[in-house]
């Protein structure tokens, strides 16, 4: 079964609640009635306006039986969620007034949706940028206790079974922090760890990446000891998973290579979540991945928020937002 397929298996079971801000895009709407329909999700919300809903739904050629439609601004939610979000950010200036300004804001409001317990989980994308979608969970969601760094992850589902887990990897953080520091690289390993558990029901085995391996960059170079420093983190973190770090690509993932140049990891080069120790790194890794080794690659799924919510590519398919929609909802849990 593909990761896909595994992913909408496990929504069906979990019958969550998604909602999906951007209710008057096409693309969305038409993933919406294929999320209902399939009962990937037990409710489906869009948001907008209604007649633009409709109006995006009769072009589509969407039937909108079924699927609940909430405008922000005339919702009988409107005034409590405005008073839960100035309480949350009233210490940071905000009036009352723009509470209730900015909770009529769809992102917003499902974002809020989450924090309430109206809905399970969260994507957008389709039409907003991903500092909007991020910004929205920054400001009305909070990363959950204890962290400090929302992230993302992708899953790469490759053919080479003989290295991760059957070929599958967690590669992480590849679309958020351009140069992370040494705590939210120890907060992207934490998460992605997690993030691997949830996806494959697996254990996870984390490496942080670096071009150095326990010290063979030498002691100079503030990119080998952010990764360093971030390892130690880690460890004092008391981690339930298999974890080292200052770690080569090969040396991560080969065990001949580790057993030449690290024989006393813990991770015996069988590591199948790779943390980078940047974005450029993260993303130029993952494409090539991807294009050469003719992977899967699923996500950017976002972690480390106190409640899920996802970001999609504003090219992505329909089928591109039901994948990540269960994705999602599973990461919402029971």
């Amino acid at each position: 079964m593909s990761f896909s397929e595994n992913m909408k298996t496990k929504a069906k079971a979990l019958g969550n609640v998604l909602v999906l801000p951007e209710g008057d895009e096409e693309r969305t709407v038409k993933a919406a009635r294929i999320i209902l329909d399939e009962k990937i999700a037990s409710s489906v919300y869009l948001l907008g306006e209604i007649s633009k809903v409709e109006a995006t739904a009769k072009q589509a050629g969407v039937d909108l039986t079924g699927l609940q439609i909430v405008d922000p601004s005339k919702s009988e939610w409107l005034n409590d969620f405005a008073k839960a979000y100035y309480e949350k950010r009233k210490a940071k200036g905000m009036t009352e007034e723009q509470a209730h300004t900015e909770m009529t804001e769809q992102l917003n409001f499902g974002a809020m949706m989450l924090v309430q317990g109206k809905a399970s989980a969260m994507v957008a994308g389709a039409f907003n940028t991903t500092a909007a979608v991020l910004r929205s969970g920054l400001k009305v969601i909070g990363t959950k206790p204890g962290v400090k760094t929302a992230s993302s992850c992708f899953l790469m589902e490759t053919p080479a079974s003989d290295f991760g887990e059957n070929g599958v990897f967690i590669f992480s953080d590849c679309a958020v922090i351009p140069t992370p520091t040494s705590e939210q690289l120890a907060d992207i390993a934490m998460e992605a760890a997690e993030s691997f558990r949830t996806f494959t029901g697996a254990e996870p085995v984390v490496a942080i990446m670096s071009y150095s391996t326990k010290g063979s960059g030498g002691d100079k170079d503030e990119n080998i000891l952010r990764v360093r420093e971030a390892t130690k983190l880690v460890l004092e973190r008391k981690p339930n998973f298999t974890f080292d770090g200052e770690l080569q690509a090969d040396c991560a993932i080969v065990p001949s290579v580790m057993e030449k140049k690290a024989p006393n990891s813990p991770v015996k080069g069988k590591a199948n979540t790779l943390i980078f120790p940047d974005l450029a790194a993260g993303n130029i890794g993952y494409k090539l991945v991807q294009r050469l080794a003719k992977a899967e690659a699923y996500g950017p799924f976002l972690q480390g928020f106190a409640k899920p919510l996802s970001d999609l590519s504003r090219g992505c398919s329909v089928e591109d937002i039901v994948t990540t929609a269960a994705v999602t909802l599973v990461q919402a849990g029971k």
